[in-house]
């Protein structure tokens, strides 16, 4: 795939003849441990009437922290990252095109003790949550396929998250993507996204299970030490899937790489249309192991249209 242009990492004119037209910012973190993580989504959807803002921190042995926001108005200037709506102020910088990108939040957050309780009405205690967040690009930055305008980073992640009175050091690990431009259908399709590192710094990338396409998929991996990534065009995804959607262990076979998933600490999403279809949208923090016994951490995503 040809080099990602330093220029695409600014905003997107929307083109107003696609229904649904969309450009996110995503960007996630763990630590080297797993015990703690989370991720941001910045979403521009003029024809849904703005910006998705979600965040959100997950903690082994502690509640779910996110916020969901879809209703936050589209910034007046259109080269801005700055959002702002009632209990939410955040802004995002790229200092450093293809380098670095920088998130700062100040908001208030709901705590769920059930991450599926998202679906039912999210009612939780409310409590401030923010932080200051820089991810650093690890070695080079991956360019899609041309099926979709759209580039994925692996990234070190460093800062801290405030949750209440409790200030939590980052000093871990991330990816960050963005895309824009063609129609983002949560409601019409699935499909299944992950990226992450293993131990000996081994990074991966995946987005499969798309509807009506095979094994159809789009794939890396960055050896250790290495800036030339191992593509591949087939992702296979085997899901075991649990209470309320959510996947208690996945298998994803690629390129140069098999994994078997246990996806262990869950943030998801409710989407709803204008129309009142709800897709369900569950991401999580994961353990992966391969078959010669290395281990990892990353996040896994899988878009659940309604049926």
């Amino acid at each position: 795939m040809p080099a990602v242009l330093p220029e695409d990492e600014a905003r997107h004119t929307p083109d107003e003849s696609v229904d649904l037209w969309n450009e996110s910012y995503y960007l996630d973190w763990f630590s080297p441990d797993g015990s703690v993580g989370g991720y941001v989504r910045i979403g521009f959807v003029p024809s849904l009437g703005g910006v998705w803002y979600w965040a959100c921190l997950v903690e082994e042995g502690g509640s779910l922290v996110t916020v969901i926001d879809h209703d936050v108005p589209m910034p007046a200037d259109p080269r801005s990252f700055e959002v702002r709506h009632e209990g939410l102020w955040a802004d995002h910088d790229i200092p450093e095109p293809l380098g670095r990108m920088s998130c700062n939040l100040e908001s208030f957050a709901v705590r769920l003790d059930d991450p599926a309780d998202v679906y039912h009405g999210a009612r939780g205690e409310r409590v401030p949550f923010g932080f200051e967040l820089d991810w650093e690009t690890d070695r080079a930055a991956y360019q899609w396929p041309p099926i979709n305008a759209r580039y994925e980073i692996p990234c070190s992640v460093h800062g801290h998250v405030l949750v209440g009175d409790r200030r939590i050091e980052v000093d871990g690990w991330g990816q960050r993507d963005h895309s824009w431009g063609g129609a983002r259908d949560w409601w019409g399709y699935s499909w299944c996204w992950s990226a992450g590192r293993l131990e000996d710094g081994t990074r991966w990338h995946t987005t499969g299970a798309l509807p009506g396409m095979g094994d159809f998929g789009v794939g890396y991996v960055l050896p250790p030490g290495s800036s030339e990534f191992v593509e591949s065009t087939e992702v296979k995804v085997q899901a075991d899937v649990g209470r309320e959607g959510l996947v208690d262990r996945a298998h994803l076979a690629f390129e140069g790489l098999e994994l078997e998933v246990t996806p262990a600490l869950w943030s998801p999403v409710l989407l709803e249309h204008p129309d009142g279809r709800r897709a369900r949208f569950p991401r999580a923090l994961a353990r992966v192991e391969t078959p010669d016994g290395r281990t990892g951490l990353g996040w896994i995503e899988f878009n659940q249209p309604p049926a």
